[in-house]
């Protein structure tokens, strides 16, 4: 069959691809070869899928459903390849292969359509933070994975470079960054943690009731990956005249339900909220950084 990129995965990558870049130009054959390596059949293409993979609904020649993804190497494929493998489908999607020449990851099937996100609010924050906890192990001995002040180092200089341009963001930049100076001079713990973790991360499974996909698997401290979570829905939020009262009732909520320090899941909250917001503008997704700025002025 023709592999057909979906418009949100052409427009994401788009956002980010660096120049010269051709991983969309070769996806259709790229899927092809990994299709026809693994003796697959094909279903179909998941429409309108994430924003950094291609996902494709298959068979095994033994008739046992799967789903084949495909990514970018910036999308660090073998990175969620060893955090899947060490959690061992225990809170997480199961991987069905350990070793893949090409990049492309083999995967348990779970039902695409129907994430925790489908949920009354109040069942979806317990049925993802019930997840979470799970996932928040140990990291593998002498593990590669990035670390949060890594990565967080990186989002900090390109902040920094965004507040230089935009006088109106430098306000909650200038925040965001003495947070993290602080939360990093003092983390509680180290674990292997989701790195984007949201409802939409959590689908519907037979083997377990809800399992999480798509990490972007980073190692440091819970009240990182828990961040994430608190402005989910983050729409709904603004749109309500209780939103700030919302948030800071959930940050308590989340915080104790997941024994997590309160200031420390606001500190990352605040953070994560100001990174995506800085983010949003510098790719033209203006609506959206308005969203995630205003949020963050609440912290």
């Amino acid at each position: 069959m023709a592999f057909e990129a979906p418009r949100r995965l052409v427009r994401a990558l788009g956002e980010t691809a660096p120049a010269g870049d051709d991983w969309l130009a070769r996806l259709p054959a790229t899927a092809e070869q990994a299709v026809t390596r693994r003796e697959l059949t094909v279903e179909r293409v998941q429409v309108p899928g994430g924003r950094s993979s291609l996902v494709v609904l298959v068979r095994r020649a033994d008739g046992t459903p799967a789903v084949l993804k495909l990514a970018p190497p910036r999308a660090r494929p073998e990175s969620e390849r060893a955090a899947l493998a060490h959690w061992g489908g225990l809170g997480a999607v199961q991987l069905l292969e350990s070793v893949a020449e090409d990049g492309a990851l083999l995967l348990e099937r779970l039902h695409p359509d129907v994430s925790v996100r489908s949920l009354p609010e109040a069942k979806a924050l317990l049925e993802a933070a019930g997840t979470l906890r799970r996932l928040w192990v140990e990291p593998p001995a002498g593990h590669v994975f990035e670390t949060v002040a890594e990565r967080t180092g990186r989002q900090a200089a390109a902040m920094r470079a965004s507040a230089e341009t935009d006088p109106e963001a430098a306000p909650l930049v200038d925040a965001a960054l003495a947070a993290r100076e602080e939360l990093l001079a003092a983390p509680p713990e180290q674990r292997l943690l989701h790195g984007t973790f949201r409802q939409s991360k959590v689908l519907a499974g037979e083997r377990m009731p809800w399992l999480a996909v798509g990490p972007d698997p980073v190692v440091g401290e819970s009240a990182f990956d828990l961040a994430r979570l608190v402005r989910d829905r983050v729409e709904d939020l603004i749109a309500a005249p209780s939103g700030p009262a919302t948030t800071r009732r959930r940050i308590k909520r989340l915080a104790e339900s997941l024994e997590v320090d309160q200031e420390r899941l606001r500190g990352w909250t605040l953070f994560r909220a100001v990174e995506s917001g800085v983010r949003a503008f510098r790719v033209g997704r203006p609506k959206d950084g308005e969203l995630l700025l205003e949020f963050a002025g609440w912290l």
